[in-house]
């Protein structure tokens, strides 16, 4: 068979560590990316968000509340964020997902979650009031409600950003 690459096991499971996705579907997306780990990287991207956003409507009451201190305590964020189980809501990866957020809200300084949360009338932009409309601290070409639908893909779950909150010595 001409023009038709072999999809080796081996590029099988690089792309599955890049990107936790499972052997078919990495399988699947690089035969049809003809081989291209960026090409099938994007493909997988954009399947996790079309089924993440199926799985926004479900109810996420279970989660957790996670702090954050910087600036040798000067600086504090406390985030809750929720997924629909308790299992979901003590692995590594959801743990680190409201770590990196409580990061975000003490580097950055929102004032809501998100966009429908603003009063109608204001001068605030959107893309810095809003924390999940922000561009990701340790990824700016993201915004902070990619990361957070990309972990609905990986974990299968549901997950909102509940509320948060930000203290500065002196503020």
């Amino acid at each position: 068979m001409e023009g038709v690459m072999e999809i080796s096991a081996a590029m099988v499971k690089a792309l599955r560590e890049a990107t936790g996705a499972g052997v078919m579907d990495c399988k699947r997306a690089l035969a049809e990316a003809g081989g291209d780990v960026a090409v099938a990287k994007e493909i997988l991207r954009k399947q996790g968000m079309a089924i993440a956003e199926k799985k926004v409507s479900r109810v996420a009451s279970q989660g957790l509340v996670e702090s954050y201190l910087h600036a040798g305590g000067r600086i504090g964020a406390m985030v809750e964020i929720n997924c629909e189980t308790d299992f979901v809501a003590r692995t590594p990866e959801f743990k680190d997902l409201a770590h990196n957020l409580a990061m975000q809200v003490a580097a950055t300084g929102p004032l809501f979650v998100r966009q429908e949360e603003m009063p109608a009338e204001n001068d605030l932009v959107p893309e810095e009031a809003c924390l999940l409309l922000q561009s990701y601290i340790k990824s700016p070409d993201k915004k902070v409600q990619d990361i957070v639908m990309e972990a609905i893909a990986k974990t299968g779950e549901n997950i909102v950003v509940r509320r948060f909150c930000r203290f500065e010595l002196g503020g």
